[in-house]
Protein backbone atom coordinates (compact mmCIF):
# COMPACT_ATOMS: atom_id res chain seq x y z
CA UNK A 1 0.00 0.00 0.00
CA UNK A 2 2.70 2.14 1.17
CA UNK A 3 4.78 1.60 -2.44
CA UNK A 4 1.10 2.40 -4.66
CA UNK A 5 0.72 6.12 -2.68
CA UNK A 6 4.69 6.69 -3.08
CA UNK A 7 4.63 5.86 -6.41
CA UNK A 8 1.26 7.62 -6.99
CA UNK A 9 3.24 11.00 -5.57
CA UNK A 10 6.31 10.51 -7.46
CA UNK A 11 3.90 10.18 -10.18
CA UNK A 12 2.06 13.18 -9.79
CA UNK A 13 5.23 15.36 -8.73
CA UNK A 14 7.02 13.91 -12.33
CA UNK A 15 3.68 15.07 -14.69
CA UNK A 16 3.56 19.06 -11.95
CA UNK A 17 7.31 19.44 -12.94
CA UNK A 18 6.99 18.55 -16.72
CA UNK A 19 3.85 21.01 -17.27
CA UNK A 20 5.75 23.45 -14.73
CA UNK A 21 9.01 23.21 -17.29
CA UNK A 22 6.99 23.46 -20.17
CA UNK A 23 5.13 26.35 -18.61
CA UNK A 24 8.69 27.95 -17.94
CA UNK A 25 10.17 27.61 -21.67
CA UNK A 26 6.68 28.49 -23.21
CA UNK A 27 7.45 31.83 -21.25
CA UNK A 28 10.76 32.39 -22.16
CA UNK A 29 9.82 31.53 -26.13
CA UNK A 30 7.08 33.68 -25.51
CA UNK A 31 8.89 36.97 -24.42
CA UNK A 32 11.57 36.09 -27.61
CA UNK A 33 8.42 36.56 -29.56
CA UNK A 34 7.45 39.32 -27.86
CA UNK A 35 10.63 41.08 -28.01
CA UNK A 36 10.92 40.34 -31.23
CA UNK A 37 7.87 42.32 -32.30
CA UNK A 38 8.95 45.50 -30.47
CA UNK A 39 12.43 45.68 -32.15
CA UNK A 40 14.08 48.64 -33.17
CA UNK A 41 13.38 49.20 -37.08
CA UNK A 42 16.83 50.75 -36.90
CA UNK A 43 19.75 50.79 -34.52
CA UNK A 44 21.42 54.12 -34.79
CA UNK A 45 22.32 54.15 -38.87
CA UNK A 46 22.07 50.50 -39.22
CA UNK A 47 18.70 48.75 -40.26
CA UNK A 48 17.27 45.33 -38.37
CA UNK A 49 14.98 43.16 -39.83
CA UNK A 50 12.52 44.76 -37.24
CA UNK A 51 9.28 45.93 -38.71
CA UNK A 52 6.36 47.90 -37.56
CA UNK A 53 3.00 46.13 -36.92
CA UNK A 54 0.08 46.64 -39.90
CA UNK A 55 -1.67 49.60 -38.95
CA UNK A 56 1.04 51.33 -37.10
CA UNK A 57 3.52 54.41 -37.85
CA UNK A 58 6.08 55.93 -35.92
CA UNK A 59 7.62 59.50 -35.91
CA UNK A 60 11.30 59.45 -35.54
CA UNK A 61 12.90 62.25 -34.33
CA UNK A 62 16.11 62.68 -34.75
CA UNK A 63 19.04 66.15 -33.36
CA UNK A 64 22.54 65.97 -34.03
CA UNK A 65 25.43 68.62 -33.84
CA UNK A 66 25.15 71.70 -35.23
CA UNK A 67 21.68 72.50 -34.89
CA UNK A 68 20.79 69.62 -37.39
CA UNK A 69 17.39 67.35 -37.17
CA UNK A 70 15.79 64.91 -39.57
CA UNK A 71 12.03 63.72 -38.91
CA UNK A 72 10.92 60.20 -40.55
CA UNK A 73 8.10 59.10 -40.41
CA UNK A 74 7.36 55.33 -41.24
CA UNK A 75 4.13 53.19 -41.38
CA UNK A 76 3.55 49.41 -41.41
CA UNK A 77 1.46 48.91 -44.42
CA UNK A 78 1.54 45.07 -44.08
CA UNK A 79 2.89 42.52 -41.80
CA UNK A 80 6.09 41.93 -44.28
CA UNK A 81 6.20 45.71 -45.60
CA UNK A 82 6.91 49.07 -44.31
CA UNK A 83 7.54 52.37 -46.13
CA UNK A 84 8.81 55.50 -45.00
CA UNK A 85 9.80 59.33 -45.62
CA UNK A 86 12.08 61.43 -43.96
CA UNK A 87 13.53 65.10 -44.20
CA UNK A 88 16.07 67.44 -42.29
CA UNK A 89 18.62 69.75 -42.45
CA UNK A 90 21.43 70.79 -40.77
CA UNK A 91 21.89 74.13 -38.72
CA UNK A 92 18.03 74.33 -38.12
CA UNK A 93 18.54 74.89 -34.34
CA UNK A 94 20.76 77.50 -34.13
CA UNK A 95 21.44 81.10 -35.18
CA UNK A 96 22.66 80.55 -38.71
CA UNK A 97 21.27 79.94 -42.12
CA UNK A 98 19.49 76.70 -42.72
CA UNK A 99 21.40 73.92 -44.76
CA UNK A 100 17.70 72.29 -46.00
CA UNK A 101 18.42 68.84 -47.22
CA UNK A 102 18.23 68.91 -51.50
CA UNK A 103 14.83 66.31 -51.12
CA UNK A 104 12.62 64.02 -49.58
CA UNK A 105 14.13 60.12 -48.84
CA UNK A 106 12.42 57.54 -49.07
CA UNK A 107 12.85 54.41 -47.26
CA UNK A 108 11.41 50.69 -47.75
CA UNK A 109 11.86 47.38 -45.97
CA UNK A 110 10.28 43.68 -47.07
CA UNK A 111 10.63 40.31 -44.64
CA UNK A 112 11.56 37.57 -46.67
CA UNK A 113 11.64 34.87 -43.71
CA UNK A 114 10.08 35.59 -40.05
CA UNK A 115 12.12 34.63 -37.27
CA UNK A 116 11.39 31.18 -35.72
CA UNK A 117 12.77 29.21 -33.27
CA UNK A 118 15.91 28.62 -35.27
CA UNK A 119 15.83 30.61 -38.00
CA UNK A 120 16.60 34.39 -38.11
CA UNK A 121 14.73 37.07 -40.41
CA UNK A 122 15.24 38.42 -43.32
CA UNK A 123 14.86 41.85 -45.04
CA UNK A 124 15.60 43.55 -47.78
CA UNK A 125 15.22 47.14 -48.25
CA UNK A 126 16.25 50.66 -49.12
CA UNK A 127 16.91 53.71 -47.14
CA UNK A 128 18.33 56.71 -48.60
CA UNK A 129 17.99 58.78 -45.66
CA UNK A 130 22.05 60.03 -44.52
CA UNK A 131 22.87 62.10 -41.07
CA UNK A 132 24.81 65.31 -41.05
CA UNK A 133 25.21 68.14 -43.12
CA UNK A 134 24.75 67.59 -46.88
CA UNK A 135 27.92 67.84 -49.48
CA UNK A 136 26.44 69.29 -52.91
CA UNK A 137 29.77 68.66 -54.54
CA UNK A 138 30.26 65.18 -53.31
CA UNK A 139 26.49 64.67 -53.16
CA UNK A 140 26.22 62.65 -50.26
CA UNK A 141 25.60 63.06 -46.54
CA UNK A 142 28.71 63.71 -44.10
CA UNK A 143 27.47 59.85 -42.71
CA UNK A 144 26.38 57.80 -45.87
CA UNK A 145 22.68 56.70 -46.09
CA UNK A 146 22.36 52.77 -46.63
CA UNK A 147 21.02 52.92 -49.54
CA UNK A 148 20.15 49.68 -51.17
CA UNK A 149 20.57 46.72 -48.34
CA UNK A 150 19.93 43.17 -46.77
CA UNK A 151 19.96 41.93 -43.07
CA UNK A 152 19.23 39.17 -40.72
CA UNK A 153 18.44 39.95 -37.20
CA UNK A 154 17.78 37.37 -34.37
CA UNK A 155 16.56 37.48 -30.63
CA UNK A 156 17.79 35.56 -27.63
CA UNK A 157 17.45 35.36 -23.97
CA UNK A 158 20.87 36.05 -22.57
CA UNK A 159 21.09 35.24 -18.67
CA UNK A 160 17.34 36.11 -18.78
CA UNK A 161 17.80 39.39 -20.65
CA UNK A 162 16.36 39.55 -24.04
CA UNK A 163 19.14 40.58 -26.85
CA UNK A 164 19.10 41.23 -30.51
CA UNK A 165 21.66 40.66 -33.02
CA UNK A 166 21.73 41.83 -36.28
CA UNK A 167 24.01 41.28 -39.40
CA UNK A 168 23.80 43.12 -42.74
CA UNK A 169 25.77 44.15 -46.29
CA UNK A 170 24.77 47.52 -47.89
CA UNK A 171 25.24 49.49 -51.08
CA UNK A 172 25.12 53.26 -50.86
CA UNK A 173 24.24 55.32 -53.63
CA UNK A 174 26.03 58.52 -52.93
CA UNK A 175 29.44 57.43 -54.40
CA UNK A 176 30.25 60.51 -56.01
CA UNK A 177 33.27 60.36 -54.05
CA UNK A 178 34.68 57.68 -55.92
CA UNK A 179 34.39 55.42 -53.35
CA UNK A 180 31.75 53.03 -54.50
CA UNK A 181 32.11 49.21 -52.37
CA UNK A 182 29.90 47.54 -50.38
CA UNK A 183 30.41 47.82 -46.92
CA UNK A 184 29.23 45.20 -44.04
CA UNK A 185 27.69 45.97 -40.45
CA UNK A 186 26.71 44.60 -37.43
CA UNK A 187 25.33 45.36 -34.40
CA UNK A 188 23.15 44.17 -31.35
CA UNK A 189 19.77 45.75 -29.01
CA UNK A 190 19.32 44.34 -25.36
CA UNK A 191 16.83 45.59 -22.81
CA UNK A 192 17.97 45.37 -19.53
CA UNK A 193 13.99 46.11 -18.35
CA UNK A 194 11.35 47.58 -18.77
CA UNK A 195 12.79 51.22 -18.69
CA UNK A 196 16.34 51.18 -20.21
CA UNK A 197 17.79 49.64 -23.30
CA UNK A 198 21.19 50.20 -24.76
CA UNK A 199 22.06 50.08 -28.81
CA UNK A 200 25.88 49.34 -30.23
CA UNK A 201 26.29 48.85 -33.98
CA UNK A 202 29.42 49.07 -36.26
CA UNK A 203 29.95 49.99 -39.54
CA UNK A 204 33.32 48.57 -41.27
CA UNK A 205 32.87 51.54 -43.97
CA UNK A 206 34.36 50.12 -47.09
CA UNK A 207 32.10 52.51 -48.85
CA UNK A 208 33.94 55.92 -46.99
CA UNK A 209 37.50 54.94 -47.23
CA UNK A 210 38.71 56.08 -50.98
CA UNK A 211 38.74 58.40 -54.05
CA UNK A 212 37.61 61.59 -52.27
CA UNK A 213 35.59 60.09 -49.46
CA UNK A 214 35.52 61.63 -45.72
CA UNK A 215 36.54 58.40 -43.87
CA UNK A 216 39.50 56.76 -42.69
CA UNK A 217 39.89 53.55 -42.82
CA UNK A 218 38.48 52.56 -39.41
CA UNK A 219 34.86 52.00 -39.58
CA UNK A 220 31.38 53.63 -37.52
CA UNK A 221 31.42 52.35 -33.87
CA UNK A 222 27.78 54.03 -32.51
CA UNK A 223 26.53 53.26 -28.92
CA UNK A 224 23.03 54.23 -27.86
CA UNK A 225 21.25 54.20 -24.51
CA UNK A 226 17.60 54.47 -24.42
CA UNK A 227 15.23 55.59 -21.61
CA UNK A 228 11.84 53.36 -22.80
CA UNK A 229 9.07 55.47 -21.00
CA UNK A 230 5.99 53.72 -22.68
CA UNK A 231 5.26 50.91 -25.83
CA UNK A 232 4.68 54.25 -27.26
CA UNK A 233 7.55 56.37 -26.76
CA UNK A 234 11.35 55.78 -26.44
CA UNK A 235 13.87 58.82 -25.72
CA UNK A 236 17.15 57.56 -26.69
CA UNK A 237 21.25 59.59 -26.56
CA UNK A 238 23.20 58.28 -28.97
CA UNK A 239 26.99 58.66 -29.47
CA UNK A 240 28.51 58.71 -32.37
CA UNK A 241 31.80 57.93 -34.71
CA UNK A 242 33.38 56.66 -31.58
CA UNK A 243 36.48 55.99 -33.65
CA UNK A 244 36.28 59.87 -34.95
CA UNK A 245 36.98 58.13 -38.57
CA UNK A 246 36.55 61.30 -39.96
CA UNK A 247 39.56 64.23 -41.21
CA UNK A 248 37.21 66.94 -39.86
CA UNK A 249 36.37 65.62 -36.91
CA UNK A 250 38.09 64.63 -33.84
CA UNK A 251 35.46 64.36 -31.28
CA UNK A 252 32.35 62.12 -30.49
CA UNK A 253 28.72 63.44 -31.42
CA UNK A 254 26.10 63.23 -29.26
CA UNK A 255 22.81 63.03 -30.96
CA UNK A 256 18.80 63.13 -29.28
CA UNK A 257 16.52 60.65 -30.88
CA UNK A 258 12.98 60.89 -30.05
CA UNK A 259 10.51 57.89 -31.35
CA UNK A 260 6.62 57.59 -31.08
CA UNK A 261 4.55 54.98 -32.58
CA UNK A 262 1.05 54.68 -32.67
CA UNK A 263 -1.78 52.78 -34.75
CA UNK A 264 -4.34 54.37 -37.17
Amino acid sequence: MKKVVLSSVLFTFLIYSSAFSQRVEQERVTRIRDWARVQPRKLIDCPTAGLLPRGSFDFDIKVFPEGGLVNTIDVGLMNRFMLGLSFGGAKLISDEKPDWYPRVEIAAKLRFINESYLMPAFVLGYDGQGIGAYSDSLERYQYKSKGFYGVVSKNYLVFDVPVGFHFGGNYSLENEDEDKNISLFLGADVRFNESFGGILEYDLGTNDDGGRALGEGKGYLNLGLQWIFSDQLTLQLDLRNLFTNTEDKSYIGRELRIIFVEFF
